[in-house]
This record gives C-alpha cells, sequence and structure tokens, in this order.
C-alpha cells in the first residue's frame, strides 16, 4: 500500500524534472536577443580592433609575434607606449597601453585569466561577501582592488597623453577576467575625471569583451551609455550568477557546476532575481553575435543583436557543447570580424552620413532612458539612484531646474550618495598603503570570510 501511496507522487517528480528537462534541452541563445534589435557598422566597427588588441597582450615581442589573426593585430609597435606584465606584482591582469593615432583613441587593454598564474585566482577569491559598495550599487571586490591599482599606477601617464592628444578618446578594454577590471576602471574614471585632467565624459567608454558579472542590475543599466558587453553565442560566463572564485575553485568540474545552477535558475523566479541587490550582471549595452541556429548543423552568416536590458539580461545558461569554446577570445575576433564585414557588405559604405549617425545615437540614447524607465518600474533595488554625472531619467533633470538648483541638490537619494562618496586618495588608501619609495602596498585580504 505505502508503494502505490508514493506512485502519484514519484510520477509528479518525473514529470516535473522531464517537463524541466525538455525547457532547457530547448533553450537556446537565440532567446536571449529575440526582441533585441540589430547593431550598425558605426558603433559596432571597434569590436574586432579592440579584441586584436587584447590578443596582442598575450605576445612577448610583437615585432616577431609568434601568433596573429588574420590581418595581424593592427598595431605599429612604436605605438605601445607601455606594457605592463612583471611590473602588477599580481594585483592586476597583463595590460598595455596603446595610442591609437589612425583611430584617435588611447586604449588601456587587459587580458583574460592566465590559469597558470595563482594571483589571477586571488583577484577572483576576492569576493567571499559581494557586498563592496560603489556608486548607489554593488560591484566584485577583487576586481575593483584591480582597477584601483591600474588606475592608480596609470592615471598620470594616461592624463599627460590625453593632455596630448585633445581630440583623443579614452578606452578600457578587455577580455573575461580583464573585462571585470575594464569595466570598474571605466566606472572610476567617469567618477574621477579630476584625475584625468577633468575630461568630457564622452571621451571616456568601456568594452567588455566575454563579460563577467561584476556589477549590480542597478549600475549595468545606469551605466550602459558608456560600457558595451560583447557575448558571442552561447558563452556560459555572462550568463551565470556563480560567483568567478566558486567557478574557478570548480574548473575540473565545470558541466557539473554549470548543469547545478541551471537547474537552480530556473527555479528561482524572475522577480527575486530583480529584487536582489547583490546579484551581478553583465555591464553595460550588450551586444550578442549570433552565429549558430537551434535544430541546424554548422554555423550561419553572424547576425550581431544590441540593446539594454533589463529583465532577461543574459539569465539562464545555455546547455551547448560551446558553452566554454565561444569564451575564447580568438572565437569572438573571429566572428566578431565577419559579423562587421557583413555589416558593411549591406550599408555598401563605411563612412555613415552625418545625419544617420545622429539619429542612431539618438535612438540608442531612447533606449538607455527607456532602460531606466524598466528599472525603475520593476522595482529594482537602488534603480532611482541617479549618477552625478546626469545618466538618468531626464525627467528629473527637468524637475530639478524648475523647482531650482541641481538634480544632485534636490535629490536626497543623490545627496545620500554624495555624502558617502570617498575622494580618490581616499578610495586608494582603502585598498592600499605605500612604501617609502611610493609603490603601492596591498592591504592584507582575508579571503576566508
Amino acid at each position: 500500500m505505502s508503494i502505490l501511496c508514493a506512485l502519484p507522487f514519484l510520477e509528479c517528480c518525473c514529470l516535473a524534472c522531464g517537463s524541466w528537462a525538455w525547457k532547457r534541452c530547448r533553450y537556446n541563445a537565440g532567446h536571449d536577443s529575440e526582441d533585441w534589435g540589430l547593431a550598425t557598422p558605426e558603433e559596432f566597427k571597434p569590436v574586432p580592433r579592440l579584441c586584436r588588441y587584447i590578443l596582442a597582450v598575450y605576445e612577448d615581442d610583437l615585432r616577431n609575434p609568434l601568433w596573429e589573426p588574420p590581418g595581424g593585430y593592427g598595431i605599429n609597435p612604436d605605438f605601445v607606449t607601455k606594457r605592463t606584465y612583471k611590473d602588477t606584482s599580481g594585483h592586476a591582469p597583463p595590460y598595455v597601453i596603446y595610442i591609437d593615432h589612425d583611430h584617435e583613441d588611447i586604449v588601456l587593454a587587459l587580458r583574460g585569466l592566465n590559469l597558470a598564474k595563482e594571483s589571477d585566482y586571488v583577484v577572483l577569491l576576492d569576493n567571499k561577501l559581494g557586498r563592496k559598495k560603489f556608486d548607489g550599487g554593488y560591484v566584485h571586490n577583487g576586481l575593483f582592488r584591480a582597477a584601483v591599482w591600474v588606475l592608480e599606477k596609470e592615471h598620470g601617464f594616461l592624463k599627460e597623453q590625453l593632455a596630448r592628444h585633445p581630440g583623443y578618446t579614452m578606452t578600457f578594454a578587455g577580455h573575461s577576467l580583464g573585462s571585470g577590471v575594464a569595466t570598474l576602471l571605466t566606472m572610476l574614471a567617469e567618477q574621477n575625471l579630476e584625475e584625468l585632467g577633468d575630461i568630457d565624459r564622452s571621451r571616456i567608454r568601456g568594452y567588455a569583451i566575454a563579460p563577467a558579472r561584476s556589477v549590480s542590475l542597478n549600475l549595468a543599466v545606469r551605466y550602459a551609455d558608456v560600457i558595451n558587453s560583447v557575448v558571442l553565442q552561447d558563452d556560459f560566463l555572462p550568463r551565470t550568477a556563480t560567483p568567478l572564485e566558486d567557478i574557478f575553485k570548480s574548473l575540473f568540474c565545470l558541466p557539473c557546476l554549470l548543469c547545478q545552477r541551471c537547474l537552480r535558475d530556473t527555479c528561482i523566479p524572475e522577480e527575486r532575481m530583480l529584487k536582489d541587490p547583490r546579484r551581478l550582471y553583465a555591464p553595460g549595452r550588450l551586444y550578442h553575435i549570433v552565429e549558430r541556429k537551434p535544430f541546424r548543423c554548422g554555423r550561419f552568416p553572424p547576425v550581431v543583436k544590441t540593446a539594454v536590458p533589463v529583465d532577461g539580461r543574459f539569465e539562464h545558461i545555455v546547455p551547448s557543447c560551446n558553452a566554454t569554446s565561444d569564451h575564447a577570445i580568438v572565437s569572438i575576433e573571429t566572428e566578431a570580424r565577419r559579423a562587421l564585414e557583413l555589416m558593411c557588405e549591406k550599408e555598401d559604405v563605411m563612412q555613415i552620413p552625418a545625419k544617420p549617425r545622429m539619429e542612431r545615437q539618438e535612438t540608442l540614447a531612447k533606449e538607455h532612458r527607456a532602460a531606466l524607465h524598466r528599472a525603475v518600474t520593476l522595482a529594482v533595488p537602488h534603480a532611482y539612484s541617479p549618477s552625478i554625472y546626469g545618466t538618468f531619467d531626464d525627467l528629473e533633470h527637468e524637475k530639478a531646474k524648475s523647482e531650482g538648483g541641481s538634480p544632485q541638490e534636490r535629490s536626497p537619494i543623490a545627496s545620500s550618495i554624495g555624502r558617502q562618496r570617498r575622494s580618490w586618495h581616499e578610495t586608494v588608501a582603502h585598498f592600499f598603503d605605500k612604501n617609502e619609495s611610493g609603490d603601492l602596498i596591498p592591504k592584507k585580504v582575508n579571503c576566508s570570510k
């Protein structure tokens, strides 16, 4: 009798598991961006170039490269003004600073995780609590420390180069682990423009290639006008909310971990995800390169979709054999280059007239404002918190002007953020000490908490 009574329960369990498995197997990367618009050649143009710059960080000698993508790196070795490998002392991923005179751009490019380098794991492990506050949101503490170290070390040199080239932009770009550092470098630069010579905010931008989930949702949406994330098809890293330290501690059983997270995320209501202020996300505006279709073999001409989503921001892992290979910077560079070539063929000409370019910029600004409104509608924690640089709802801007004074003066939330904000020197002192020669010495990190 007891067995007969248990049969309905077992049947329900089997049906539930079967339903979940069927739903997960049918889920594909196209679902993430099916409602997004298409990217234009003008806005996607920097991506293949920046991927090649990141790849160049892996070379010991750019004049005699051991490996290079088709068409080369596009780098003039004489314009590589600084290469940092051993000088990082494990505080951050290796990087180069390149003065791109052809595109009037100063690029700081960071490489991804080195599986054989213990210091890279230390950066990942420094986020056990995941509760580092920044600008009204939360960020990954280890990546934030790395970004502070890089900016403190290089801000004088970058300030000098920006002053020497007044029309040039300042771009921070990184892959995987470096993408998180590049994201937080961009945000720190936005918050401390005086450290770069009080340049205009429009000259700063960030590109996260195969991005790590490093910022809370309100920050991911708020900084979408200056930070861009590029994801290739099924890449697992932007999709899993598993803490980075857990992913790389479980590297030898990564498929098991991804299946576990896949099951757990399926059972968590999306409303609960959105209400979690400490849940980290891929940053900024998202560019999704789609070049495979469900139930079809082979690769198709890549298409680039773009949006500033709030809900449905790469929340679910795609059960795919390409989930890890799509994370490789080589694959991303190849598919991004192919996608750009196809977009240019359709446009027939790379030079876009000024009027359509302005119209596209207005469209991007409208999408950003719509995303901010959506965050408020969904009651995302801290979504009302405005940036001190004005990247929030224009209605509040106009309301503050009509009442007199700045939006920051009229907004109690903005005022509280302003009071909590540290100066740049206080931020550096929070993480580092200095020895007699002025070199930064990190304060001890306790990763076991």
